[in-house]
């Protein structure tokens, strides 16, 4: 009797222990979830604030311009080339030193839906070869001519003014860009360039940037306004 006693008193002992064992575990398994969720929150924050005020986006080369829409020129760079010198670099990050002309190589996609396919994306705002060449015939300052052929520098004020006078033509966007910027309207801009500029929100490849667009934007502005 003894014996069996002692068994009884040492196997409810052990449940015992078992069940605030696994109270401790619930509890610390609560507090936990806690801790994550509160860190995610944190994380966010911080990382919002790093996209702010770190992956910002160097001056433009060209000088003047309207202000507001020199702001949404360094947000598109933000977003397709976010380099430390993005006026030479091409897709996968490669840089190019000659820029008498655009770089037209085309390099593998290696993910996203367009991935086995290549592209010629070069340079701050990654202008296509066939881009580059219908924009810059119509938008490039200053052209070279020999004859009847006509070259195109992709120099780094020229991709700036290019882009400039393109985003400035009303009629090729149907819309008045910079009086939607003045309004207020970024994200009405953002979608009506993402057709163009797939990472900007509205299109098929969106990238660790873009839901930061908006914030980006309001930052350089603020630059872009000072500096007037």
């Amino acid at each position: 009797m003894t014996n069996l006693s002692n068994s009884k008193q040492n196997f409810s002992a052990q449940l015992g222990n078992i069940l605030k064992t696994l109270i401790i575990l619930i509890m610390l398994s609560g507090l936990l979830n806690i801790i994550i969720q509160e860190k995610k929150t944190q994380l966010k924050k911080a990382s919002q604030q790093i996209i702010s005020s770190i992956y910002g986006s160097p001056p433009l080369v060209m000088e003047g311009g309207n202000p507001y829409v020199r702001a949404l020129m360094r947000t598109i760079s933000a977003s397709e080339s976010n380099y430390i010198n993005p006026y030479h670099v091409i897709y996968s990050g490669k840089y190019v030193k000659d820029l008498s002309k655009h770089p037209d190589l085309c390099i593998t996609i290696v993910n996203g839906p367009n991935e086995g396919k290549c592209t010629t994306a070069s340079g701050r705002y990654q202008f296509l070869n066939t881009t580059w060449a219908e924009k810059a015939a119509v938008y490039h300052p200053n052209p070279s001519k020999f004859f009847l052929w006509k070259d195109y520098s992709f120099e780094p004020k020229y991709q700036d003014q290019v882009l400039y006078n393109w985003l400035t033509d009303s009629k090729a966007w149907n819309e008045d860009i910079a009086k939607l910027l003045e309004k207020g309207e970024i994200q009405r801009v953002l979608e009506l360039l993402s057709p163009t500029w797939t990472s900007l929100g509205y299109g098929i490849e969106n990238n660790m940037m873009t839901q930061h667009l908006p914030q980006i934007y309001q930052k350089l502005l603020k630059e872009e306004l000072q500096n007037n």
